[in-house]
């Protein structure tokens, strides 16, 4: 019952013709039509999570849920789509830990990140950035590397996806707790960066780790570390930045779901209690490690705790690092 894009304007449809739900429902009528799913980026990445829990889901609630791609703004305007939806259940954000660093990013939101949503649960993390050099350049660990940045502060060299995104400050955090001064190169998007580190025209990436790995285990690129706190399946003997080291680094994304502020918490406990399920469920799990996803699975107040500290976070970041919003 589950579907993807090809499947909204289908669903939208259906949406439009059936009445109006009662904030009031009656918690064992719910859901009584589909529940759109709102990703505010481009499809692919963070629409597999939504893929993976929403074949499971699905079929245990009746109603078909679908991915509603709303981008723009880094986030912010499928998520203000979400912000001010209608509380009745009907409409879901899925988005990742940006939901946390865009506040620190932008000089303004339309939407409050923690009064205007009811958090369900956090749902994965993916299993954290791989580090990847150069093969010319001279650091086979995260020791040599952050020793190398040191003896020539400002030399190095690191792309990005663009100023404020998660890769540039997964980096600006290592350079903070490491005390190196490796310079940023912003790119528009992972391709123009990975295609200039592998012919040596920036020295290093903090990039994701199923599309570092192809070029891994050809050679073109040099792996130091993993920015989780777990080792990779993929790549067991690569060491996390912090057993590597650098000790107390860790950046990993996350991916979470929220109701509009408001949302009867009955339908909250509902879809949170579906969620924790699927997570559990072998062939989900499956779908996540291919994708480089961990379910994680928490309670409304733990993730609302996690939103608010990685806000927190990000504030500092962001302060330390001279970063002006934009």
């Amino acid at each position: 019952m589950f579907s993807s894009r090809s499947a909204v304007y289908l669903c939208a449809g259906l949406i439009a013709c059936a009445p109006a739900a009662s904030f009031g429902q009656a918690a064992g009528d719910y859901p009584s039509r589909p529940i759109r799913m709102v990703v505010p980026f481009v499809p692919g990445g963070i629409d597999a999570v939504g893929l993976a829990l929403g074949r499971k889901i699905s079929p245990a609630i009746g109603q078909n849920m679908f991915i509603d791609n709303r981008a723009g703004a880094g986030g912010a305007i499928g998520t203000d789509i979400v912000a001010k939806s209608p509380p009745d259940g009907y409409t879901i954000l899925l988005t990742s830990s940006g939901h946390a660093s865009l506040p620190s990013v932008m000089k303004s939101l339309p939407y409050d990140p923690v009064k205007d949503f009811s958090p369900i649960t956090l749902a994965a993390r993916s299993v954290g950035f791989v580090l990847v050099v150069h093969p010319n350049v001279p650091a086979h660990s995260i020791k040599e590397l952050i020793a190398l940045a040191k003896a020539q502060p400002g030399k190095l060299t690191y792309g990005s996806t663009g100023v404020g995104a998660v890769v540039h400050l997964a980096t600006e955090s290592f350079n903070m707790l490491a005390g190196t001064q490796i310079t940023h190169v912003p790119y528009k998007g992972t391709g123009g960066a990975i295609m200039d580190l592998m012919t040596g025209r920036i020295d290093m990436f903090i990039m994701v780790g199923t599309l570092a790995l192809e070029h891994i285990r050809s050679g073109r690129l040099r792996a130091l570390g993993i920015t989780g706190q777990m080792r990779w399946n993929q790549l067991p003997d690569l060491p996390t930045i912090d057993e590597a080291g650098l000790k107390g680094y860790s950046y990993v994304v996350w991916y979470g779901m929220w109701f509009p502020a408001g949302t009867p918490t009955e339908y909250v406990t509902r879809i949170r209690s579906e969620v924790i399920r699927a997570l559990d469920d072998p062939e989900t799990k499956r779908a996540f490690a291919d994708q480089g996803f961990v379910g994680v699975g928490s309670t409304p107040q733990e993730f609302r705790k996690t939103i608010s500290d990685d806000i927190e976070f990000h504030r500092r970041l962001v302060n330390q690092i001279g970063l002006t919003p934009q």
